[in-house]
């Protein structure tokens, strides 16, 4: 497959990369001339506009940080539906609101593309390993043929119901991500205001049933107050804004999921939204000071 990749930041660059290493021939356009560049570095191909990079691909894929950037994409009078050829897939993996998925696909589908709705977990870590998480929503047969490009960029890779259902599942993905990191910093305030060594405590945490990937990734870093971005505070906070919309649309109550979105709230609030999402720790910390 030919393949186009739109959006090339933290996450889509290294994503791009993994491809171009596996041979898959991509070009890439980004509104970032150097994301273009580092792709270009690798061995692929940059474009100029999104035209320019769906001419003649067999699969574009869109990594872009909200809904409103996947509609400009798809919709534009320059996006993919106006020039994307019957037959191509659109693999969207950007974390999205389910209906704006659903749109996506309905008019596609009318345009003779395939689409696919696959958001990610893992992070930049993920994207950089080719270990992320994959979760797809669409026609699985469009699916099966998409998968050996998808498992160039992850590891686990499932097939969870029709269109806008990856979206959902992520937002699942999400409240859990963001409550387990509210809960790593309040262990943390805890121990350290008990007098308990945090490393010690943590290590010992991270090898019992409180285990998790992200005591494994970032347990050190949140003690030393190292909160560098592999996901901005200001991307989670959207996303715990589609999982209560999600919830309220589902009619169901998910208690934590509100409180977790109230802590991202205030994290950006607070002027941290540029920081990994592991800052979390800085608004538990603010509330014992």
């Amino acid at each position: 497959m030919n393949a186009a990749f739109v959006g090339l930041g933290i996450m889509g660059g290294p994503m791009a990369a993994n491809l171009v290493r596996a041979g898959y021939v991509v070009t890439g356009y980004d509104l970032s001339p150097e994301g273009v560049r580092r792709l270009i570095d690798v061995g692929g191909k940059g474009a100029a506009s999104v035209p320019e990079a769906v001419a003649g691909a067999d699969v574009v894929i869109t990594m872009l940080p909200d809904s409103p950037q996947v509609e400009e994409v798809a919709f534009g009078a320059d996006g993919l539906l106006e020039h994307g050829r019957p037959g191509m897939f659109h693999v969207d993996m950007s974390t999205i609101k389910p209906e704006t998925s659903l749109r996506v696909a309905q008019a596609a589908t009318i345009k003779g593309i395939r689409p696919l709705d696959a958001p990610v977990s893992g992070g930049e870590r993920g994207a950089i390993d080719g270990t992320l998480s994959i979760m797809v929503g669409g026609d699985p047969d469009d699916y099966e043929a998409v998968r050996p490009l998808l498992a160039v960029l992850g590891t686990t890779l499932r097939h969870v119901g029709p269109s806008g259902a990856g979206q959902t599942v992520k937002a699942a993905n999400q409240l859990v991500v963001g409550g387990i990191y509210g809960l790593v910093a309040e262990a943390i305030i805890l121990l350290e205001a008990s007098g308990v060594d945090p490393e010690s405590g943590l290590d010992v945490l991270a090898g019992g049933l409180a285990g998790s990937r992200i005591l494994e990734l970032r347990r050190h870093s949140m003690i030393k107050r190292e909160f560098a971005p592999g996901f901005r505070i200001d991307l989670h906070h959207k996303d715990m804004g589609i999982a209560i919309a999600a919830a309220r649309r589902a009619g169901v109550a998910l208690p934590l999921t509100g409180v977790v979105a109230e802590l991202m709230a205030a994290a950006k609030a607070q002027g941290h939204g540029s920081l990994d999402h592991s800052a979390l720790l800085k608004v538990i910390e603010r509330l014992n000071t």
